[in-house]
């Protein structure tokens, strides 16, 4: 692997388990987004969010009932609305705030993550979950606050995981050229995005079935696997 100076990682089933987005915040976020939203909805932030899901919707107007059935609808089928992303992570906010869960990461990313960190490499998250969701799961991990160790977060609002474009404006905003980042992912076209546009890409495939004999990109089973140039 060439010299890597920066690197940016997805978190869903790279960092942290599938089963944690899936099994504990989407049901949290579905089971208190109704009340949610009628006792915030006054509050400018999630009136906001609330107006951005109805023009997503391609409504000009909705009844609060509506909309709110529209949220249900996207978290049930996983839905990257950066509205409904938006709303979820003020609910995991509350449930962060009550001690309901911590935020799951395997042990070798937390580890690996702090070592590059304390060893100088900047440190970036892109994830279609928003920008506070992002941080409040590293601020409140089974493995302590690990926010000290990224120097930014990118979402959905810089654009589609699955579209270079989103990835040579990560670059612009980070400040590198794109072939001196490594972009790690679970998600094969993420990675071919990446590479289009121009980054260095590993595969996590943790998975029971390990890296793919037909995989297009470097592939590891954890991040002990990835072996760095500047190492």
């Amino acid at each position: 692997m060439p010299s890597v100076r920066a690197i940016v990682t997805d978190i869903e089933g790279t960092t942290s388990s599938i089963n944690f987005v899936k099994d504990v915040l989407f049901p949290y976020a579905r089971e208190r987004l109704p009340a949610f939203v009628v006792t915030h909805h006054d509050t400018p932030e999630v009136q906001h969010w609330l107006h951005e899901a109805a023009r997503e919707a391609g409504l000009s107007s909705a009844s609060e009932q509506e909309i709110i059935e529209i949220l249900i609808q996207w978290i049930d089928s996983d839905r990257k609305s950066t509205a409904l992303k938006a709303l979820q992570g003020m609910i995991w906010a509350d449930g962060y705030g009550d001690g309901d869960f911590r935020a799951h990461i395997y042990e070798d990313a937390a580890r690996c993550l702090s070592t590059w960190s304390a060893q100088g490499l900047p440190l970036f998250v892109y994830s279609s979950g928003s920008i506070p969701a992002q941080k409040l799961l590293f601020g409140n991990t089974e493995a302590g606050d690990l926010t000290p160790v990224f120097r930014g977060y990118f979402d959905t609002e810089t654009g589609p995981k699955r579209e270079a474009e989103s990835y040579r404006r990560i670059a612009e905003v980070i400040g590198m050229n794109a072939a001196d980042i490594l972009f790690l992912s679970d998600i094969v076209e993420e990675l071919d995005a990446a590479r289009a546009a121009g980054m260095q890409t590993t595969l996590l495939a943790r998975g029971d079935g390990g890296c793919p004999a037909d995989a297009r990109h470097p592939c590891v089973t954890d991040f002990d696997g990835i072996r760095l140039a500047n190492d």
